[in-house]
């Protein structure tokens, strides 16, 4: 069974319920400010609210327009996106004063497609942790535990949607950002191929220059149709439509990553979910020789990633990463791209943990000194990031969506496609999705 907290409805209904005129967007916000007025304290997801700016704009709106599929809908956002007049710090305090006079581009666009901006969500400092914690905004609680995490680094973005405060959500993800706490919180959301939505006006405090190295923006929301919808109103460019129904496609399930099992709690409800897709006509294979080598796919990615992280400086290990070491990690990552291309001739997506065990206790050791328990045996951290690096190295795209729980916590499951087919893995989740429904 799902796990679920609410019954409020999702973007698209209350837009819905506006253009049909059984409510107004000012209700819809004034609605929105009740619910986390009421539930945040608890939560402490919403740590920016913008509430009078956001009522101002729902009475000055009369009529969608043809291009606003979510006119009147109010929603949060990531902390680490610019609102013109926010603060922007990434849970840091020397960044705390930091008040941008323009918004993010992934927020202009939500904004021009109707939705109403109500405040920012928690984030753990530089966007690097699974929890939402720092000594700017202090700690987001899981909604459906408040002793474990709802995720990072897109932690109170999930934990808000999760209980129900907003409709929709926005976020960024580099090593699971979105994903996992999607998986954590039992939301959806989808890392979309790296390049296809705008990241600028979601870099680092006071900074304007290049995109991030794997890092991506992208949606947050309770069912797939939303998710869509606010990925369409975001996209940068032309992307292939979805291609064929769930029964006619071939998936390969990942139930393991070589370097750390799946704690048998999460492969449970996500094996269930893999037994629904084959019962309905889908082929799903269990191994294939086509399968790129995953050990040495993230030994890649971690140095990258942490590059990317440390913008050069020194990482975890000390050391600063050179040209050299920055082009043959280049070099490793268009090998694997092309492995992945050729994966997905006989594929049409991979279907995997995003992470690999549920929720977690609050945990106040650094990242790298981490430890986590799964099937009674301790992995690190570093070790643990493998199932997001599965899409985040090659730059693919991979939507997350509920399948079941681990007792009373969410899990989620990865539909991983090959690069620009983020259209096919957000329809491929929302049709699993309505098989388990």
């Amino acid at each position: 069974m799902i796990p679920k907290l609410t019954n409020e409805p999702g973007a698209l209904e209350t837009a819905a319920k506006i253009r049909a005129g059984d409510l107004t967007p000012l209700e819809s916000v004034d609605a929105a400010i009740a619910r986390i007025e009421a539930l945040d304290g608890a939560l402490n997801a919403v740590v920016i609210r913008d509430f009078d700016r956001a009522r101002d704009t729902a009475r000055k709106m009369t009529s969608p327009g043809a291009d606003q599929p979510l006119f009147g809908v109010p929603m949060t956002v990531k902390e680490s996106f610019d609102v013109a007049g926010l603060p922007t710090c990434w849970g840091l305090s020397e960044h705390a004063g930091y008040r941008p006079d323009r918004d993010a581009v992934a927020v202009q666009r939500l904004k021009r497609a109707g939705a109403i901006v109500l405040g920012k969500t928690n984030v753990p400092p530089m966007l690097a942790d699974w929890q939402a914690t720092n000594p700017v905004y202090g700690r987001t609680v899981n909604p459906h535990d408040a002793e474990r995490s709802p995720g990072g680094s897109s932690g109170g973005s999930a934990a808000a949607l999760a209980s129900g405060m907003v409709p929709a959500e926005y976020g960024s993800d580099i090593g699971g950002s979105i994903r996992v706490p999607a998986h954590f919180s039992g939301v959806w959301g989808h890392k979309p191929t790296f390049g296809v939505i705008s990241s600028d006006g979601q870099l680092f405090p006071g900074t304007d220059g290049h995109d991030i190295a794997l890092a991506v923006v992208g949606p947050l929301a309770r069912n797939g149709e939303d998710l869509a919808a606010l990925f369409e109103a975001t996209l940068d460019r032309p992307l292939p439509a979805a291609r064929r129904p769930l029964e006619d496609c071939r998936f390969l399930y990942l139930a393991d990553h070589p370097l750390v099992p799946c704690d048998d709690a999460v492969r449970a409800p996500i094996a269930a979910a893999v037994a629904a897709i084959e019962d309905a006509g889908a082929a799903v294979d269990l191994a294939s020789d086509l399968l790129p080598d995953l050990v040495a796919q993230h030994t890649a990615y971690m140095p990258m990633l942490n590059i990317a992280l440390f913008m050069g400086g020194p990482g975890p290990d000390g050391k600063v990463a050179s040209a050299a070491d920055w082009f043959k990690l280049l070099d490793a990552q268009r090998r694997f791209q092309r492995a992945w291309d050729a994966l997905f001739e006989d594929y049409d997506f991979v279907l995997a943990p995003p992470a690999a065990l549920a929720a977690f206790p609050h945990d106040e050791r650094p990242l790298p000194e981490r430890l986590w328990t799964i099937n009674g045996a301790e992995y690190p951290a570093a070790a643990v990031l493998a199932y997001a690096g599965i899409a985040t190295f090659p730059l693919l795209p991979s939507t997350v969506l509920p399948v079941g729980s681990a007792g009373h916590l969410p899990v989620g499951m990865q539909v991983i496609g090959n690069r620009y087919t983020d259209r096919d893995t957000i329809a491929a989740a929302t049709a699993i999705g309505e098989l388990l429904a």
